[in-house]
C-alpha cells in the first residue's frame, strides 16, 4: 500500500463520526439497538418494542416499592425451587424487533423444559415462562404493546400491576391467547406454569406482607410444588 493510500485511510478513520446515541422513538433493529446501547455505559434502562426505542423516565418511589414486593415473591419461589431462576430487569431478546427489560421474571433453566436460554454473551433469548411488569396506569405500554408481544412470543404467564389503578392482572396463555387467571374461592391466584406459586393478590395490593408470605409458604409446602421440584430434578 502506498504512502498516499495509508495517509488517506488514517484520515478516514480519524474523521469517522461518533456512534449516535439511542434516541427515544427512533426505529432500529435489535442488533443496532444493542450496538448503540453498548456505547452508552451510563444508560440503565431502554427497550426496543416492535422496532421502536423506548427510554422511560426515572422510576418513582411508588413504582419501586411495588417492583420490590413482586420481586420478593418471585425470588422467594425460585429460591425454594431448584431449576427455576428469578431475575430483575434483565434484557431479553425476543426477536429482531423486540428486546425488553421486564421488571421481574421466572424461567425454567432446563433446556428440555424451558422456553428460553442464556446466550454465549449472557443475554436471555426466547420467551421466559413468566413475566411481571409494574406500570403506572392502564395507559402504559406495558398494558398494550408489550402485552401483545409477550402474547405473540409465547410468554406463558404475564402479571401486570397497574399501580395508580390499584389493580393486578394475571394472564395465562391458552391456545395462543391471554386469558385471565381466575383465583380460587379464597381469592388466591395459583400459577399454572409454576406449581406452588400462590399469591394473594388482594393482600399484595394492600401491602399486607405477612399475609402474602403466609400464602406463598403454603404453596411452597404443597404436594404440587414437591412434584414440580422432582420433575425439574429429573431433567
Amino acid at each position: 500500500m502506498s504512502t498516499a493510500t495509508l495517509d488517506k485511510t488514517k484520515s478516514l478513520k480519524a474523521t469517522k463520526p461518533a456512534l449516535v446515541p439511542l434516541r427515544n422513538g427512533e426505529h432500529l433493529s435489535r442488533v443496532e439497538f444493542e450496538r448503540r446501547w453498548d456505547a452508552m455505559p451510563h444508560l440503565i434502562h431502554a427497550e426496543l418494542i416492535e422496532g421502536i426505542v423506548f427510554m422511560p423516565p426515572p422510576t418513582s418511589d411508588l413504582h419501586g416499592g411495588s417492583h420490590m414486593d413482586v420481586s420478593v415473591c418471585l425470588g422467594r419461589y425460585a429460591g425454594e425451587t431448584a431449576g427455576v431462576a428469578a431475575r430483575i430487569t434483565p434484557s431479553i431478546r425476543l426477536d429482531n424487533k423486540n428486546e425488553f427489560q421486564p421488571d421481574c421474571l421466572l424461567r425454567i433453566e432446563s433446556p428440555d423444559l424451558g422456553r428460553s436460554r442464556v446466550s454465549t454473551d449472557n443475554y436471555i433469548e426466547g420467551a421466559p415462562e413468566l413475566v411481571a411488569e409494574v406500570a403506572v396506569s392502564s395507559s402504559d405500554y406495558d398494558a398494550h404493546e408489550k402485552r401483545d408481544v409477550y402474547e405473540r412470543m409465547g410468554v406463558q404467564e404475564y402479571l401486570l400491576w397497574r399501580v395508580l389503578d390499584a389493580r393486578l392482572d394475571w394472564w395465562t396463555l391458552r391456545d395462543g391467547v391471554y386469558v385471565p387467571l381466575k383465583p380460587r374461592h379464597d381469592g388466591v391466584h395459583c400459577s399454572q406454569v409454576f406449581p406452588g406459586l400462590w399469591l394473594d393478590v388482594r393482600a399484595l395490593l394492600a401491602g399486607e406482607h405477612r399475609r402474602v408470605s403466609t400464602v406463598l409458604d403454603k404453596g411452597l409446602r404443597s404436594a404440587e410444588h414437591t412434584a414440580f421440584v422432582k420433575k425439574l430434578a429429573a431433567k
